[in-house]
């Protein structure tokens, strides 16, 4: 156990070739069953951010694909914000250890059209997080490299920006962009939560009494400070609260030129034979209120699936809000369905006290299990037969087969469920001739 437990630890080192190495390890021995694996259940997680934007555990790609095989999830997938730096290294742990993957990319973007009203971005008129998903590839066309640098460097440019307002106010707590905030990630992608982490390192260093120092910036009573700095994880929260979100000295309302178009993110997306995919949040804003409107919407502009994150949409304490927002998670599965849009859902895991995976199981859920499962299983299929023989969801092969959505989506969750993950699923791809049509494809699999 001790061996695993180090093993465990390399997978999220910022060494790349320690992770793979520890993998491989944790691989083998999870063949000599000196592993403990638990049996694969109903258990999907398709959202899960990597350590490439931020993961409140410190997971890596690789980390994550032995987590899910670890945990026996039915299938895991990766999204991470404004990069697609983990896609490879997590298809290829998957393959590794046997697991249904998928990978994508969230980000935000400026919608003029609703420009005068929130979307899932509270308090953000126009501003909407998006996503792509099913990329099975890090690497881009040249002719939309350009979209995915820009995402980067407005990202960068916001960061910077708030540092600089934080700073002012924190003095002489200040935190130096490449100095303090940049070693905190491997790849040169911090997020609101990496210079959080700066700014609190950066205060142990600098200042003798922290608890006063805090207690003053964050308008919290002496009292109370000590106990919340106990805790790192609310203590961080509340930095990022307090300072970064709306309202702190940080925040600036953000404006269209802040955020890329909802169409240069889909040319991206689209380009890697990836499917654009709206962002649902819970049915609360004055966008979601007329979600058939605004996915009547996004479908002409190509979105062709719908995420979820099931922990928003039912656990709260309070009946009566809980019960709007379990109607709404229902309203919004069936128009899903009706319009033809696969469901992917999962728990982020890029903030502390998120959890690992759903309990689809739940009551609440327990309505809305299949269509969820059917999801993960739909991405997966998508993304294997692309990455294995370019059979994807935009390629040329599905546009001639497959013209509708509901057709696509009908023959990328059978060949999910019949294509084993990792290495058993590509050698039955290998046998196949990718001329078949679909039909022929999936009675080839099934034999």
């Amino acid at each position: 156990m001790e061996r695993i437990a180090e093993l465990e630890t390399h997978l999220n080192s910022y060494d790349s070739s320690a992770r793979s190495e520890a993998l491989r390890k944790l691989a083998l021995l999870a063949q000599r069953g000196e592993a403990r694996l638990e049996p694969e259940t109903d258990v999907v997680n398709m959202h899960l951010h990597t350590f490439y934007s931020f993961n409140a555990l410190g997971h890596s790609p690789v980390s994550l694909a032995w987590l899910a095989k670890q945990q026996g999830f039915k299938a895991a997938g990766i999204v991470d914000f404004d990069v697609i730096k983990g896609v490879d290294e997590f298809l290829v742990g998957c393959e590794i250890m046997g697991v249904r993957g998928s990978a994508g990319i969230e980000s935000r973007v400026f919608v003029p059209e609703y420009g005068a009203q929130e979307i899932n971005s509270p308090g953000e008129p126009g501003v909407c997080y998006h996503m792509g998903i099913g990329f099975t590839s890090s690497q881009v066309p040249d002719t939309v490299a350009a979209i995915l640098d820009d995402l980067g460097q407005r990202a960068a440019e916001r960061s910077r920006g708030i540092l600089a307002r934080v700073n002012a106010y924190l003095d002489p707590v200040t935190v130096d962009y490449e100095i303090d905030v940049l070693p905190l990630t491997p790849a040169g992608n911090p997020t609101e939560r990496h210079m959080v982490l700066a700014y609190v390192q950066v205060a142990q260093r600098a200042i003798p009494d922290q608890a006063a120092f805090w207690a003053g910036k964050l308008g919290i009573a002496p009292d109370e400070i000590g106990a919340l700095m106990n805790d790192s994880a609310a203590f961080q929260n509340l930095i990022r609260a307090k300072l970064m979100k709306r309202g702190g000295v940080g925040y600036v309302q953000p404006d269209s030129g802040m955020f890329p178009t909802l169409e240069s993110f889909h040319e991206l997306i689209v380009a890697c034979g990836a499917l654009p995919c709206c962002a649902w949040l819970d049915g609360t804003t004055a966008t979601e209120e007329a979600m058939e409107d605004w996915l009547g919407f996004l479908t002409d502009k190509g979105v062709v699936a719908l995420n979820i994150i099931p922990d928003r949409n039912w656990n709260f304490p309070d009946p009566e809000t809980r019960r709007i927002k379990v109607q709404n998670l229902y309203d919004i599965v069936e128009l899903a369905r009706e319009l033809d849009l696969p469901l992917n859902i999962g728990t982020e895991l890029n903030s502390f006290g998120q959890k690992l995976v759903d309990d689809l199981a739940r009551p609440e859920l327990a309505a809305v299990r299949q269509p969820f499962v059917d999801g993960a299983y739909f991405i997966y299929g998508h993304t294997v037969l692309q990455r294995a023989l370019g059979l994807g969801y935009q390629s040329e092969w599905a546009a001639v087969y497959l013209p509708t959505r509901g057709e696509r989506n009908e023959f990328y969750l059978q060949a999910g469920r019949l294509i084993p993950p990792g290495r058993a699923g590509l050698d039955r791809l290998g046998q196949l001739d990718p001329a078949q049509d679909p039909a022929g494809i999936l009675t080839a699999l099934r034999r």
